[in-house]
């Protein structure tokens, strides 16, 4: 009796502890073009988001984790007889790529609360794999030669562990002090008209974390765009939103309060580069940066 006991513990813990090891996955809204479509799959409801050939779906999440695009097609009187279409992607405003869905059949288990939309086609997925930090992703139609409906499913992930340590950009940026948690850290104050400049030798990957300035009278949430580019050619676009931070503030300015931080990733190829950082939207007050690199790759700044 003991033994079975202590195996129905054993597989107890096993259980528990695997459970903890699952980050569940959610379901996200678009934010841009985002007309709903409701689905009927098996006797439940399901939102799905329409795809425009002409405006944009943007999904903004935080990595690491992976996203699902779960598509379907759809019959209407118009393309009644074969069902093919063309979904333009791009991450952090990077190159474009395509998923093609060359001929979909009409699903069985699938129907449109609106009858009057049509016939849902097979559902057709493609993942994308994000790493850490914020992440903007945009998407539509190739051509409106179909209607497509889109289910976005993200499933967060671990980040691996992995100790990081700061870095400078190149002179002549002034470090900014910021007191969180009784400690001090280094940013650095960066604009539209003073950009920011990074070096270091890949591959590897930066760590960039940023904080929206605020002025004591500004609310709400505020949202702002970092570029990043080599050499004059934009690598990638990172649409940000924070709020003013509770935990921090500056070491010697009580004009100013920081917004939480906000992170993303610049992947480093092999070889020298230089980067360039800088806030898209003029409109908006300066933002702080502070950068960190994997500290086995601390090496490569020399």
């Amino acid at each position: 009796m003991k033994r079975i006991i202590l195996i129905l513990i054993i597989l107890a813990s096993y259980g528990f502890s695997g459970k903890a090891q699952t980050m569940e996955p959610r379901y996200l809204k678009p934010s841009g073009f985002q007309k709903k479509v409701t689905h009927i799959i098996s006797g439940k409801t399901r939102s799905y988001y329409s795809l425009s050939h002409i405006e944009i779906s943007a999904i903004n999440v935080r990595g690491p984790g992976k996203l699902i695009i779960m598509t379907r097609g759809r019959f209407t009187s118009e393309n009644k007889d074969r069902l093919g279409y063309t979904v333009i992607y791009t991450v952090d405003g990077g190159s474009p790529k395509k998923f093609k869905v060359p001929d979909a059949g009409r699903s069985k288990s699938a129907s449109c609360q609106n009858t009057a939309l049509g016939d849902p086609g097979i559902r057709k997925d493609f993942e994308i794999m994000l790493g850490r930090g914020y992440h903007t992703l945009e998407f539509k139609l190739k051509d409106g030669s179909a209607p497509v409906a889109v289910r976005y499913k993200f499933v967060p992930v671990k980040a691996k562990k992995q100790e990081w340590i700061s870095f400078a950009p190149l002179s002549p940026s002034k470090p900014v002090n910021l007191v969180t948690n009784e400690h001090i850290v280094h940013y650095y104050r960066f604009s539209a008209e003073n950009p920011l400049t990074v070096e270091v030798n890949g591959p590897t990957e930066i760590r960039v974390m940023t904080r929206i300035e605020n002025h004591y009278d500004m609310k709400g949430r505020i949202h702002y765009r970092i570029q990043v580019l080599e050499k004059g050619k934009v690598i990638n676009t990172y649409q940000l939103s924070s709020v003013r931070s509770e935990v921090t503030a500056y070491e010697d300015n009580k004009e100013l309060i920081p917004g939480k931080a906000r992170e993303f990733v610049i992947i480093v190829p092999g070889g020298k580069h230089i980067y360039q950082i800088s806030i898209l939207d003029k409109d908006k007050s300066s933002v702080l940066g502070r950068f960190l690199l994997p500290k086995k790759d601390v090496k490569l700044t020399k």
